[in-house]
């Protein structure tokens, strides 16, 4: 009886420590998502918590967060597996900027919408360490004195000696610094750095003021960000970075979107923060309409990443044809 209580215990206060974490994340400005999302996100955590997991399914779903009505049909309409995406990628980011230290990750797993609950694994590592160390102490008999032995004759004399030889060695050293030849100093290992190329992603601007164009600006600058960091000579920098903490060349890379129905119209722009001179620009428009959103922000920052990474003014070597 005794151990029931204690099991239905811990599961409210487990329940208890996930619906604390998810008010975390939701309250965060590093969790980038629409609020349809942030409903998104705490209706499957609730119903998790609650032993319905096994319902959380695209037509449930659907009604439930975005109000759709018994017709709905999964495979003509995918919002509920769009959104679930960029949930996936809100929450890596969350976890990745600010929440590393948090005490409980949520993730959802791919091939479904039920989320999932794990702890920090370095509070279970401490927590089996204490208790095999409490272990050990029950076991050692008490009351028992051990034996006398030479480690504990020649302790009063091995300390003092030990110092006496560090005290030696500190007068060693200064005299070897003026008769030995001075040394090169080691190169600064941010050396390899200053000769990189700096880009700061800034937040693209969304006009018209739809919701979509502004959740499309959003996952732009995402993928743009994690493109950019796999080309080999690009250092992408945070855009909230002082302008004081960046040594040599910096580029900020801006752009606008405007979505038009099914219609994407976007201009994105390279400018030298030096002069303001822009060295690279291009204009995309895309027809929206049989594709996947989060497949047009991934083709486009591509796109984009493997266009500053060939172009020749911003490596120097001239101007773009």
């Amino acid at each position: 009886m005794a151990s029931e209580e204690e099991g239905d215990g811990r599961a409210i206060q487990d329940s208890a420590s996930v619906r604390a974490q998810l008010d975390l994340i939701l309250a965060s400005p590093e969790f980038r998502a629409p609020e349809r999302g942030h409903r998104f996100l705490q209706y499957i955590v609730e119903e998790t918590l609650e032993g319905r997991s096994e319902q959380l399914k695209a037509y449930t779903i659907a009604q439930a967060v975005f109000g759709r009505d018994a017709s709905f049909d999964a495979q003509s309409d995918p919002v509920v597996r769009i959104e679930a995406g960029r949930i996936r990628r809100a929450l890596e980011r969350y976890y990745l900027v600010c929440g590393r230290s948090d005490p409980i990750r949520i993730t959802i797993p791919k091939g479904g919408y039920a989320p999932h609950f794990s702890g920090r694994e370095d509070s279970s590592d401490a927590g089996e360490i204490s208790a095999l160390q409490n272990r050990e102490n029950k076991r050692r008999p008490l009351g028992r004195e051990r034996r006398l032995s030479y480690r504990d004759l020649l302790l009063p004399i091995g300390i003092p000696a030990l110092f006496g030889v560090v005290a030696v060695l500190a007068l060693v050293r200064p005299l070897e610094a003026y008769l030995s030849p001075p040394k090169g100093l080691p190169a600064p290992a941010t050396s390899a750095l200053k000769s990189k190329i700096r880009i700061a992603v800034e937040p693209f601007a969304a006009l018209g003021g739809t919701v979509q164009g502004a959740d499309f600006v959003k996952g732009l600058a995402d993928q743009l960000i994690a493109k950019l960091t796999k080309v080999e000579n690009l250092v992408v920098l945070a855009p909230a970075r002082s302008r004081t903490e960046v040594n040599g060349s910096l580029f900020n890379l801006q752009g606008s979107a405007l979505v038009e129905g099914m219609i994407l119209h976007l201009h994105v722009r390279l400018i030298n923060d030096a002069d303001g001179a822009v060295i690279w620009a291009n204009q995309y428009d895309r027809d929206l309409r049989g594709q996947n959103i989060l497949d047009a922000e991934d083709e486009i920052a591509a796109q984009i990443a493997m266009e500053i990474s060939n172009s020749q003014r911003l490596n120097g070597t001239g101007t773009d044809p």
